[in-house]
């Protein structure tokens, strides 16, 4: 009797170091309360509704905001069943690690069936440890972290010229964000590309899937969105903007961070860097300048994609009667594991890794989550960026100042650089006009007050 084949476990060691790593980050940055941002709150209070089998509202954005109407990521509804188990913010931070650390895997074996198993190692780490992934896992759970495998299964499933596979991974893509509808018709477009000298039938089943994919993301825009929004599409004004040549400096600089630690720039030479091109063009249209630059959660959708287009590239290079470009394509998954881990020890999150105090919670964040215990579940709060973190999966969580007209029963702030005034109780009086106030507490600049 044949005994079956045994799957080469390379690819999953990589996918398991790299969620132990991811994991490390954005729970130890929770437990430090270093947020910048208030997207984690936002998130929660949506799949904790999901959860709940209520529509997902997140007060964050204004009492009442169905997400739906902000952004069209029902995806992230998949959450829900293990948030239902494990309630919390940290629940969103382990679901994202685990998200990333899987897109390791179809980088790391579509690298190793094309190029060797070394190689493939080499690329796979790399991948996991590039700049784009490491400022997602930094900043916040964002809707992306589903992105990222599904374009890399899909990617993987071109690169094995599997074009009915490759268009299935991409089709929820239409779920995870409104824009990369696009996306799905750029990789759409690839797969007719390459399947039409040998399958016609696959080539137009994807030219089918490019322009359907299309259609659905401008009704997305233009008519889904709208209806769980009170005023239409909310980013239209940061999509139309300043013009490619605004910031002209800063985009040319996220390219090469793009093309050049990752890729060598050979990735060039793969039709797979097409699939980018949505994401790059809505980017630097815009007028918003927080798009331009390698900052935030931006990019971690553009690593997959440059990465199995580099392996792409160095497998059509090693093939071809160049000798120097077959030398250089070869060298390059070496050269960019060691940009990688360069980057890593130096300027990235992961050198971060090497401090004591990442894997210790302050006494600051003590004293402040003792403060907050304070607050009654189901309490209604208004919050701002440090706190809310703390309330948004027991209390009803406003942004401060954007409850529109609810008065909240507590307000918590932190008033550290006395952005609120040296009285914060004034400060909550000017907030909710013919209500008094009361300072309940301090901790570490985190102020508690209650509505009397």
């Amino acid at each position: 009797m044949r005994q079956g084949r045994v799957p080469w476990p390379g690819p999953y060691v990589v996918a398991a170091g790299l969620f132990l790593v991811y994991l490390v980050l954005s729970v130890g940055r929770f437990r430090r309360m270093e947020w910048a941002s208030w997207d984690l709150g936002i998130f929660e209070q949506a799949i904790r509704a999901y959860a709940h089998l209520q529509e997902p509202v997140a007060d964050l954005k204004g009492p009442g905001t169905n997400i739906l109407g902000d952004h069209f990521s029902p995806i992230i509804a998949l959450v829900a069943p293990l948030y239902r188990v494990f309630p919390g913010p940290v629940t969103l931070l382990v679901a994202q690690a685990g998200l990333f650390a899987l897109s390791a895997v179809p980088v790391t074996r579509a690298a190793a069936r094309l190029l060797g198993r070394a190689r493939g190692i080499a690329l796979g780490v790399a991948y996991g440890l590039s700049w784009g992934v490491q400022r997602a896992v930094e900043f916040d759970f964002h809707e992306i972290a589903f992105a990222v495998p599904l374009l890399a299964f899909a990617l993987e499933a071109v690169l094995a010229r599997r074009w009915g596979a490759a268009l299935l991974w991409g089709l929820p893509l239409l779920l995870v964000k409104e824009d990369l509808g696009f996306t799905l018709a750029a990789l759409a477009a690839v797969v007719a590309w390459r399947a039409l000298p040998t399958d016609r039938r696959a080539a137009w089943t994807a030219v089918a899937v490019a322009g359907g994919a299309s259609v659905f993301a401008v009704l997305v825009f233009t008519v889904i969105v709208p209806a769980f929004a009170t005023d239409g599409y909310g980013y239209w004004d940061k999509i139309d903007g300043a013009g490619p040549f605004a910031g002209i400096g800063t985009k040319l600089a996220t390219l090469a961070w793009v093309l050049v630690p990752t890729a060598g720039l050979l990735a060039l030479r793969s039709p797979l860097l097409l699939v980018a091109a949505p994401t790059l063009g809505w980017r630097f249209l815009s007028g918003d300048d927080h798009y331009w630059s390698t900052d935030w959660h931006y990019s971690a959708v553009l690593m997959p994609v440059v990465t199995l287009a580099l392996v792409d590239a160095i497998d059509t290079a090693r093939r071809g009667d160049r000798p120097w470009l077959r030398a250089y394509a070869l060298q390059l998954p070496t050269a960019v594991l060691a940009a990688g881990l360069a980057l890593s020890a130096t300027a990235l999150p992961t050198e971060k890794l090497a401090r004591a105090g990442t894997y210790e919670k302050p006494d600051r964040v003590v004293a402040i989550e003792r403060l907050l215990g304070r607050i009654p579940d189901g309490a209604t709060v208004e919050a701002d960026t440090g706190p809310l973190t703390r309330l948004t999966s027991r209390c009803r969580v406003f942004w401060i100042g954007g409850s529109r007209g609810e008065v909240p029963d507590w307000i918590t702030l932190d008033n550290s650089s006395a952005w609120a005034g040296e009285n914060p109780v004034v400060y909550a009086g000017q907030l909710h006009p013919g209500h008094r106030w009361e300072l309940v507490g301090e901790a570490e600049g985190v102020v508690l007050i209650r509505r009397r």
